[in-house]
C-alpha cells in the first residue's frame, strides 16, 4: 500500500478537487470520519492539517461545534498523520485520548498535529499532540491522542 502522504502529494495535484477526492477516500476507508466532512490541506511525514466546517450537522444544541465532532477531527488528523509518518516496519492503533475545550467553537475549524518519525524497531506508546484552531488562529480545543506503536508481524502464507 502507498504510503498516504504520497498519496496525498499525487492526488492533490488534480486542479479544484483533489483534496476533496483523497478526503473522500480516507472517508469511504473509515466511514465515521464521513461525519465531519473533512478536507485534508496537509499531509506530509511529520505533519498533518485537516480542516472542516462549521454546519449544522456537525452543531451541538447551543449552535457551536459539538465537542465530539471536534475529537473525530483531531483523531483523522493523528491517525493519518502517524500512518504517514511510521516507518512500514511499524503498525499504530490509538489507545486514548485527553481533550481540552478551550473556547467555543463558531468557526470553521482546522485541526494541525506534527510528530517526530521514531526508531524503525520502536515499540511503545507515543502521545500525539493536536490543536484545533479557529479562523481567527485562537485554539479552541487541544487533543493529546496516545498510539500504541508495535512491530508489524511477519506475514504466514
Amino acid at each position: 500500500m502507498q504510503n498516504p502522504a504520497q498519496l496525498f502529494q499525487t492526488i492533490k495535484r488534480v486542479p479544484l478537487v483533489g483534496p476533496q477526492l483523497f478526503s473522500r477516500a480516507v472517508a469511504t476507508i473509515a466511514p465515521y470520519f464521513a461525519t465531519i466532512s473533512p478536507r485534508f490541506e496537509v499531509l506530509e511525514p511529520g505533519r498533518c492539517e485537516v480542516s472542516m466546517k462549521n454546519r449544522r450537522a456537525v452543531h451541538n444544541h447551543i449552535g457551536t461545534v459539538h465537542a465530539i465532532a471536534m475529537c473525530n477531527l483531531c483523531e483523522l488528523a493523528a491517525g493519518t498523520m502517524v500512518e504517514a509518518t511510521l516507518p512500514r516496519t511499524l503498525r499504530w492503533i490509538p489507545r486514548g485520548m485527553t481533550v481540552r475545550y478551550l473556547k467555543k467553537a463558531q468557526t470553521n475549524l482546522v485541526a494541525r498535529t506534527r510528530m517526530t518519525a521514531p526508531a524503525p524497531d520502536f515499540v511503545g506508546d507515543v502521545v500525539v499532540p493536536v490543536q484545533v484552531f479557529d479562523v481567527h488562529g485562537d485554539v479552541v480545543m487541544e487533543a493529546d491522542i496516545s498510539m500504541h506503536v508495535s512491530l508489524h508481524k511477519a506475514k504466514t502464507s
